[in-house]
């Protein structure tokens, strides 16, 4: 008995709502649609500034390893000018 009860329950459950739904009224239906209708524009205008917003940022990161390689060989230059001038310090103190 309880496992027809259980078998039948979503078949319950199904008919329900085919009757509820059989009740909605075709303007219903029809503002159900231009909201859905809206909500699909929507999700195309956030995908759309999605993929700008990666492009800007995948651009960003272009420039960001651009800077840092520029004051990597900045750093090295400054690195190379001191050990020179070290060198020719040195070099003054010794004569």
């Amino acid at each position: 008995m309880r496992t027809a009860f259980r078998k039948a329950i979503p078949i319950m459950m199904v008919a329900g709502g085919l009757v509820v739904g059989g009740c909605a009224s075709s303007s219903d239906v029809d503002r159900l649609e231009s909201e859905v209708n809206g909500l699909r524009s929507d999700v195309q205008a956030l995908k759309a500034e999605t993929m700008k917003s990666q492009e800007m940022a995948l651009q960003a990161s272009k420039n960001a390893a651009a800077s840092a390689q520029q004051a990597d060989q900045a750093a090295r230059a400054a690195t190379a000018a001191a050990d020179k001038s070290e060198r020719m310090f040195q070099k003054s103190l010794r004569k």
